[in-house]
């Protein structure tokens, strides 16, 4: 099948020829010529078969665009011939009231140009080669057409658009200082930023990037002592705001406050030190951490999550890295076990906390009430003062872990209130023992003695209010009854031993 052609880019060009022209189409592998009217190309470029890039011979008026290979010869495709130059594109196509800004005009005959006009206002320029020139763009308003001329005539005109485009103001920035060795960034703010072409430090082009029509970061060249920050696009140069170039000291950290947390991250780091202003990250580890608050000798930051290990924090400024410091990753505690798991609403009772990681125990609190006394025996063990209390209540250890879950035992406490005996039947026995004695009373459930004077008593409680106890043997005479329990002893009441 011969070779089609769909479509030229350009379709025209100059007179005298030069012009590069993108052949598109199909059916190009093979192509042996490729002629503009009745003239063959002296080269060309099979890009693909459905593409050949040449360049234009020299000619005049329309031609047809063919293209020959061994299966026949293309359709034909008019080419223009312009007596003059031709302007295919501007870029860009827009700018300031004020010009200054350099527009590259794109096309073809421009060799030996000798004026490029604005509209009516000529323009400065420079050739830079038979399809291309740059000129420098003179002031104006609204739309324009831009035409260039040569010996062989004037182009045709493509339109230039004036904007009001306001000159860049800048109005801060931060930081206001840095480093000598530059490298840390610096937010600009201001407006009329869109289209940055540049900023500079003193003389020093610096790095950037235009975040809106408000706000440029940048980053600082190296410097010394103080200089200029300007900001140009197409509209002009910014007024300057002053930057100062210090000496920085490498920051130095000397202590965080704390030095340990939970696993989970999320609680408050002071860190302490030297050369710490404009701190750029914080790291635990291979984690940064959230920065909250900065100064030269104090930061404030949110500790990221991690294992439960030692992992260094370090601080990085303009200057550079700081020392390491551990901190330390704490797994939060449980509690396994309470030994004894009730005692007395009044308090004041030791009792042994079982659990795991309880070696950094800061706090124990039985229900929301804090225990006293602490004192860590292990990881696995500390023992406490019971506070005050009354119904079952969760015993909870705090660390810098947080603060502990219930484990596989039991994490319950049981306050009890102290026995009460209210009536003994009989009140009398035998000195020899072996009555039994029924104790009424309340409070009664957990009783774990009973004496008779200071002689202990089997005993069974039977509910909250009644307890048989057996008579041990004893003097004639009378004795005090009392019962005891987790929650304490009870009041005594009287039996008479008879012989």
């Amino acid at each position: 099948m011969a070779p089609v052609i769909s479509s030229l880019n350009p379709n025209h060009g100059s007179a005298a020829g030069g012009t590069a022209v993108t052949i598109n189409g199909s059916g190009f592998t093979g192509v042996t010529t490729v002629k503009f009217g009745t003239v063959p190309v002296a080269s060309f470029t099979l890009v693909s078969d459905s593409q050949i890039t040449t360049t234009a011979p020299a000619g005049t008026g329309s031609v047809a665009v063919t293209a020959t290979s061994p299966l026949g010869t293309s359709n034909g495709v008019t080419y223009t011939y312009s007596a003059g130059p031709v302007i295919i594109g501007l870029n860009p196509a827009s700018g300031p009231t004020s010009g200054g800004n350099t527009v590259t005009i794109t096309g073809s005959g421009f060799t030996g140009a000798t004026s490029v006009h604005f509209g009516t206002a000529s323009a400065p320029f420079t050739v830079i080669s038979d399809t291309q020139i740059t000129a420098t763009a003179p002031p104006g308003t609204s739309s324009v057409p831009v035409t260039v001329t040569t010996s062989a005539g004037t182009s045709n005109s493509v339109t230039y658009t004036y904007v009001n485009v306001a000159t860049p103001v800048i109005t801060s920035l931060n930081p206001a200082s840095g480093p000598t060795s530059g490298g840390n960034t610096v937010t600009i703010t201001g407006s009329g930023f869109t289209g940055a072409t540049s900023v500079h430090f003193g003389t020093a082009s610096a790095p950037f990037t235009v975040i809106s029509d408000t706000q440029i970061t940048a980053t600082a060249p190296p410097g010394t002592s103080s200089v200029p920050v300007t900001v140009t696009t197409s509209a002009g140069t910014s007024n300057s705001v002053t930057y100062t170039y210090v000496n920085v000291a490498t920051p130095v950290i000397t202590s965080l406050n704390p030095a340990s947390g939970p696993t989970s991250g999320g609680n408050t780091v002071t860190i302490t030190g030297t050369g710490l202003s404009g701190a750029t990250s914080v790291f635990f580890g291979s984690h940064a951490a959230t920065i909250t608050a900065n100064s030269a000798t104090q930061i404030t930051v949110t500790a990221p999550a991690g294992a439960a290990q030692s992992v260094n924090v370090t601080v990085t400024t303009g200057a550079g890295t700081s020392n390491p410091l551990p901190y330390f990753y704490v797994a939060a505690p449980a509690i396994t076990g309470l030994i004894p798991a009730m005692g007395p609403s009044g308090g004041g009772n030791t009792v042994t906390v079982s659990g795991t990681g309880l070696a950094l125990t800061s706090a124990v609190h039985f229900g929301s009430a804090p225990a006293t006394a602490i004192t860590v025996n292990s990881d696995s063990q500390i023992t406490v003062t019971a506070p005050p209390g009354t119904g079952t209540v969760l015993v909870t250890a705090t660390t810098p872990g947080g603060t502990s879950t219930v484990g596989a035992g039991n994490a319950y406490y049981l306050y009890v209130a102290p026995p009460v005996i209210t009536s003994l039947s009989p009140a009398q026995g035998s000195e020899s023992g072996g009555d039994d004695v029924l104790i009424r009373g309340s409070n009664l459930t957990y009783t774990d003695a009973v004496f008779f004077g200071t002689a202990p008593a089997s005993f069974a409680a039977v509910s909250d209010t009644m307890v048989v106890a057996t008579s041990p043997a004893g003097a004639v005479g009378p004795v005090t009854v009392t019962v005891h329990s987790p929650g304490g002893t009870s009041n005594g009441a009287t039996f008479q031993y008879q012989p």
